[in-house]
């Protein structure tokens, strides 16, 4: 159970309806999950929103690769609802369940494909090092290019806002449960 309730609809403020009815237009008409949390403080549900919809909506980051990176990020704050929400995506975007699988455990999965262990490695030396070496930063731009890196490190930066506010308020995965505790 959350720490917080979910905001009964017929509760919101005339400014939380506006910025729900807009995170809902992008997110199958819901506003749950870290939303739900930031709809108390309308601004930043909005400005979430966009910076969200901006990493997400507009990435040029290839779907199977952008979700293996939310899965690293959910697995490093341990964020049970956005591992709900993206592991059935990056099954559906093409991530093998046996990586998906080994990063809910918490093991380097055996990858099959050079892109794929780029992202996990990449995500996961800035998760557990807060930098990149040299090496990896290299190895990083040369694969990706300086324009989607920045996309990347961005879309890093805002599921890392995601975790921290998801195991901050103890949100359980959709349908309740904690696939990663």
């Amino acid at each position: 159970m959350s720490r917080l309730p979910e905001l009964a609809p017929d509760k919101l403020t005339p400014e939380q309806k506006k910025v729900r009815d807009e995170i809902a237009a992008a997110r199958s008409g819901q506003a749950r999950g870290p939303f739900g949390i930031w709809l108390r403080v309308p601004r930043i549900a909005d400005a979430a929103n966009r910076l969200g919809n901006a990493v997400r909506q507009k990435s040029t980051l290839e779907p199977r690769l952008f979700e293996l990176m939310v899965l690293v990020c959910a697995r490093h704050w341990k964020a049970n609802y956005a591992w709900g929400v993206h592991a059935a995506a990056g099954e559906k975007a093409g991530l093998a369940p046996a990586v998906i699988e080994a990063i809910r455990t918490r093991k380097t999965p055996d990858f099959q494909r050079e892109d794929e262990r780029l992202i996990f490695e990449t995500v996961s030396e800035l998760l557990d090092k807060r930098a990149l070496s040299p090496a990896s930063y290299d190895r990083a731009l040369a694969a990706l290019g300086q324009e989607l890196l920045i996309e990347l490190v961005a879309a890093i930066g805002f599921y890392n806002m995601v975790g921290i506010t998801l195991a901050t308020f103890e949100v359980e995965a959709t349908g309740g449960g904690r696939p990663l505790d």
